[in-house]
């Protein structure tokens, strides 16, 4: 609800402030005193389109501020995600050069995001004002909500949701169908090429090793025949002297075996190893021989290794890990009509429950729809619109999965609502209806209906007491009244009757002062308001009668206004 207002170099008005209070608050005012003004400033700060024609004479910008009350969690805060109980400071600005800016809580933001915003904070009843006529979804939210099929209604919207999400997978599998035959043949290929090869962790290693080997085997040959010469064969072998020595420790043994019996036995031990050291040369002399076949058969087995190393890692263990990769991608992709299958199951599944959803939202909306027309019937021919008749444009249309862009979150139907205010006139939209005040009366009839949850919005009537008077005024009156009880109420009204139910009461004036005009606004206390509802009853001649006859209009229906009244 709007806390507080203040427009600056607007029309007639130069700076004007003042607060408003929740409950049901009436603007008065001779005709052509600035009313409709202070209506246009609040329409700016709601993102309506704005004219340098609106700045004040003289002047190079206007500004309109307005406070709006939130409070944590509400649908205020939430929609314009602001936690501050301070509520939401909306500034304004036009200047002379066409350009403007609009601030929220001191931030700049873009006019369109506070015109999308906009509904959430209040709504303006007017010819042509509202959004409701503008916009048919908020037409069908409305018979959504009289209905009380909103919670299936949030059903059906989650099932079209995931109808198209997987809707979109489904094509999205279709369409990446030949590349993922094209990939798994490249798979297979490299999968194969590597299979072929039959590669063994470290065989690379050994294989290098011993290709090292054969290539130096004419030079390891040699040594090691040397090698066994030396320790066993020729006459001055390292054996050969071994034995000798031994012969020699064993005579000085005979002598001292106390000092030489030790020595022999080392003697012995080392005879032993040496003999093993030149068994072991004579047998890997003996298991190598030069084979050019072999090395050959080694060269092209390495080569083969290099090829998958250049393609698939930079060693063995790397290529390995690449296959088996590929393999899991590979038997992956394989599955592709697996999860074709199962998506087309789950649209399948998801889609019956969308249709037998849509069908039962649909026949609660038309029930709700008859319900709805006969009490808004009743409601407008007790605000005066005797002969006007109303109904509900409801078609249904039917849905398939070959149309996704049909699959709809708010269900098969569209809905609109017609009124026909005069015999022989043909139904028509509401956004068709000529006059301001049955429009605005319609709108009031719409929310005295309505079902919708009560909140902290502000809703704002002008013309609604264009044509009628009597006991359809009193009606007005009560309806606005019983709806100021969960929303802040504004309505601008030349009735006293209408005045004197309101809680609170401003009288606006326009003056004269050094030849320019100014537009000012003022709370009016209880005398102060016997004396404006005196001149609404008998205009600028104002008697004792008619100042009694506001006395008893405001203690009967301003004590009906409740507690907030003043």
């Amino acid at each position: 609800m709007i806390k507080s207002l203040r427009i600056k170099n607007l029309a007639t008005i130069e700076d004007l402030e003042f607060e408003l209070r929740e409950g049901f608050s009436i603007l008065t005012g001779e005709t052509g005193a600035g009313k409709s003004i202070i209506i246009d400033g609040i329409r700016l700060v709601l993102g309506e389109k704005s004219s340098v024609d609106m700045i004040r004479s003289g002047n190079t910008e206007l500004s309109v501020e307005v406070v709006f009350y939130s409070k944590k969690g509400d649908q205020i805060s939430q929609s314009f995600d602001i936690e501050s109980e301070d509520g939401i400071l909306i500034q304004r600005k036009i200047y002379q050069n066409g350009s403007g800016k609009v601030y929220m809580n001191g931030v700049l933001i873009p006019v369109r995001k506070l015109k999308e915003k906009s509904e959430d904070l209040a709504d303006i009843y007017g010819q042509n004002d509202h959004s409701f006529l503008r916009n048919v979804e908020n037409q069908l939210n409305y018979l959504d909500h009289f209905s009380e099929t909103i919670h299936l209604r949030r059903e059906i919207s989650q099932k079209a949701q995931k109808l198209r999400f997987l809707l979109k997978e489904k094509n999205d599998l279709e369409t990446r169908d030949k590349e993922r035959i094209q990939r798994l043949e490249f798979l297979d290929y490299q999968i194969k090429e590597i299979k072929n090869v039959e590669l063994q962790p470290g065989e690379e290693e050994r294989l290098r090793e011993k290709r090292h080997i054969l290539k130096n085997y004419e030079k390891i040959s040699g040594l090691i025949n040397e090698a066994i010469n030396l320790s066993y064969t020729d006459e001055e072998s390292v054996l050969s002297l071994l034995s000798r020595l031994q012969t020699i420790v064993k005579d000085l043994a005979a002598v001292d075996p106390k000092r030489f019996s030790e020595m022999l036995e080392y003697l012995d031990q080392f005879s032993i190893q040496l003999q093993e050291f030149s068994k072991i040369l004579m047998s890997y002399i003996e298991g190598q021989e030069s084979s050019p076949e072999e090395l050959e058969k080694i060269e092209e087995r390495l080569s083969l290794i290099e090829g998958l190393k250049r393609k698939y890692g930079e060693n063995i263990n790397e290529i390995l890990i690449f296959l088996e990769n590929a393999e899991k991608e590979y038997n992956e992709l394989n599955q592709f009509h697996i999860k074709r299958k199962e998506i087309h199951e789950e649209i399948q599944k998801i889609f019956t429950e969308y249709e037998h959803g849509a069908a039962e939202l649909t026949e609660s909306r038309k029930r709700g729809a008859a319900e709805l027309e006969k009490r808004i019937v009743q409601e407008i021919h007790q605000l005066g619109m005797k002969k006007a008749r109303f109904h509900i444009n409801m078609s249904s249309h039917p849905v398939s999965l070959d149309h996704p862009e049909k699959i709809r979150n708010s269900g098969l139907d569209e809905v609109e609502f017609l009124i026909n205010p005069n015999p022989g006139d043909e139904f028509k939209p509401l956004r068709k209806i000529a006059s301001g005040g049955e429009l605005s009366r319609i709108m009031l009839a719409l929310k005295s209906a309505g079902k919708e949850s009560s909140s902290l919005r502000t809703m704002i009537f002008d013309e609604i007491d264009s044509g009628i008077g009597g006991k359809t005024a009193e009606y007005v009156a009560q309806k606005l009244k019983n709806l100021a009880l969960n929303q802040q109420v504004i309505c601008i009204t030349h009735l006293p009757q209408i005045a004197s139910f309101a809680a609170h009461h401003y009288r606006i004036d326009k003056y004269v002062e050094k030849g320019k005009t100014f537009t000012r606004i003022k709370k009016l206390r209880y005398e102060e308001r016997v004396q404006e509802i005196a001149r609404l009853l008998t205009g600028s001649r104002i008697t004792e009668s008619s100042l009694q006859n506001a006395r008893e209009l405001l203690a009967h229906n301003a004590a009906e206004a409740g507690p907030n009244s003043e």
